[in-house]
């Protein structure tokens, strides 16, 4: 090295290391300012398993590739929560017309493809290729496919142009660009269609060495996000976020990191170093020294900082799940103390005219009984003749089962009359009694036998022998148990599947726990989460309510306790009942 080189060398060293004290002491505090972004919904990205440098996955099996980074990028800078999938092609292409996921990060963007996909801005350009074995010079332009045997991936931009041109080749299908440049080594088929970057880096991987693309790009595509048509609110997400990494400065970065051209590692120049290294060795030794000592004492301070931000986060993120959960409670409440009132108001209205039915149907019933035998004798002197719109030989069978249906139909307007009642009278008055819950079940069992033994072979109760008693009141908790049994009994589709009651105390002893478990056709999640909704009911067609699970819920909160629900579809419900145990006050 010329002296005037090793000169610069050392005015160099400590100014380099001027400007990195200064900018860590003024970037360290920025750390503090730096707010949380809480999203309501994890926004799902797809891509291809194998596509590199784009996507793919590393030998770790995780996502990693230019549109993985860019992607995090995006999503952390406009405070979002991303879930990142990798699969074949066709599936992730699949899973976002099914609307399984949200966005696909990469998509060459095509005419054909806007009837099911809206594009973002293009954030990279892929150049399609024609990769053909070394000794082959007969294939150079598209027309030259005619008549070939082509190996494209299944669902791929060149799968679409070759289907859209109507080339008349023979077209083999393969799940992924890798199979396709394995294929074509292997000596079969005459060419194969790949992106020229992609299969730049999966022939670096492979060791393949026969195979090489034309030189001349087949077709060059803009390349960027795609939402499922329609979707323009997200994809107005991406293209901001993708503008605003622009701007930084980011965007470069990550795109030349991962799409730069490409240069042989040729290793360390050791001979250099060994030449001049005794020249530097000594000063450079000692400032070594010195940044060490330096850099250790920063450490500690950042991880001392780091600490405290990652404390204060913690600190942020559940203060601000503990009032969102709050105010959805308010919310709740809010709505459930209005639809009290909205109740108690219906109810009555509804039981005013009701029961002057109910009070008309068997007068009704009882004068037709009456006057039957007259229009009988009448019927068979004179014949036939009208009553009302029918004739009389209809009528005559029509009148008694419209007003017993009449008098059914009232009958039940007044058992929802008397639930929405119910749903609107929750107090928790009376609810000082010392019960035995083993007690409770087996009177509500004596109840509800004779639908149990109709419904299930397999029932079985075990009752936790000297089981403490429960606050409250025996007959309100009857009710929850027999509705609940009554649940269970409807949920069985064969008198084969069973029904379990089990009683026992918590682990933590302060509860009295009933367990209540059939083999029935179970819920789904989203079913169960509204389960205990008023009016919310999967038995609309039978005449249920929804009014059912909602009491029982509001009868057990009123107890200090809690019905708890697990389910899955086909594996049947269990549920959980807890109420506190009886102490003297």
């Amino acid at each position: 090295m010329p002296l005037t080189g090793l000169k610069a060398l050392h005015r160099l060293v400590p100014a380099v290391l001027i400007l990195f004290f200064v900018v860590s002491l003024f970037c360290a505090p920025s750390f503090a300012e730096e707010e949380l972004n809480d999203l309501n919904r994890v926004i799902k990205i797809a891509g291809d398993h194998n596509y590199p440098p784009y996507e793919y996955l590393d030998q770790d099996g995780l996502p990693t590739g230019y549109n993985i980074e860019l992607s995090q990028a995006i999503a952390r800078v406009m405070g979002m929560e991303i879930n990142i999938q990798l699969a074949t092609w066709g599936e992730v292409r699949q899973a976002l017309e099914k609307g399984d996921v949200d966005i696909l990060m990469g998509m060459a963007h095509t005419e054909e493809r806007l009837d099911e996909v809206n594009f973002s801005t293009p954030h990279a350009k892929v150049h399609q290729a024609i990769w053909v074995r070394k000794n082959n010079t007969e294939i150079q332009t598209v027309a030259d496919l005619a008549g070939r045997e082509v190996i494209v991936m299944k669902g791929s931009v060149m799968h679409d142009f070759m289907l859209e041109n109507e080339i008349a080749a023979d077209l083999f299908m393969v799940q992924t660009l890798a199979d396709a440049l394995n294929l074509l080594a292997t000596g079969r088929h005459d060419c194969a269609l790949v992106a020229k970057l992609p299969g730049e880096y999966l022939l670096s991987e492979s060791g393949l060495d026969n195979i090489q693309p034309i030189a001349r790009p087949l077709v060059a595509q803009d390349y960027g996000f795609a939402v499922k048509k329609g979707n323009h609110a997200l994809l107005a997400q991406f293209d901001e976020g993708l503008s605003l990494l622009k701007k930084s400065g980011e965007y470069r970065r990550i795109h030349d990191k991962w799409l730069g051209v490409l240069q042989p590692n040729d290793g360390v120049p050791w001979a250099n170093i060994i030449r001049y290294g005794s020249l530097v060795l000594g000063p450079l030794l000692l400032v070594l020294l010195i940044f060490v000592l330096w850099s250790r004492t920063l450490r500690k301070q950042v991880a001392l900082r780091t600490t405290e931000l990652e404390r204060e986060v913690a600190e942020r993120k559940r203060a601000a799940k503990e009032l969102q959960v709050r105010q959805k409670q308010l919310l709740h409440a809010d709505k459930m103390t209005s639809l009290g009132i909205l109740v108690s108001g219906v109810a009555h209205e509804i039981n005013n005219p009701n029961g002057l039915i109910q009070l008309s149907l068997p007068q009704l019933k009882k004068t037709y009984s009456d006057i039957e035998p007259l229009l009988e004798k009448h019927f068979k002197e004179n014949g036939d003749f009208q009553l009302g719109w029918f004739n009389y030989s209809r009528m005559r069978k029509e009148i008694p089962n419209m007003l017993q249906e009449m008098l059914e139909s009232s009958n039940r307007i007044k058992r929802t009359v008397e639930e929405l009642k119910d749903f609107a009278r929750r107090d928790d008055s009376g609810l000082n009694d010392k019960v035995e819950l083993n007690k409770v079940i087996t009177s509500a069992l004596r109840l509800v036998g004779n639908t149990l033994h109709k419904a299930t072979a397999n029932f079985s109760a075990e009752y936790a022998p000297d089981l403490p008693d429960f606050r409250g009141n025996g007959h309100r908790i009857e009710q929850v148990v027999v509705n609940l049994i009554l649940n269970a009994c409807q949920a069985l589709t064969s008198t084969n599947q069973a029904i379990k009651v089990k009683t026992y105390v918590s682990e933590d002893g302060l509860m009295v726990v009933m367990d209540l478990e059939d083999e029935g056709c179970g819920l789904d999640e989203e079913t169960l989460a509204r389960i205990t909704d008023p009016f919310f009911t999967t038995k609309r067609e039978t005449g249920g309510t929804g009014l059912g699970l909602s009491i029982s819920d509001g009868i057990v909160k009123d107890h200090q306790g809690r019905l708890e629900f697990s389910s899955q579809p086909d594996r049947g419900m269990q549920v959980h009942m807890y109420l506190p145990i009886y102490e003297e006050q």
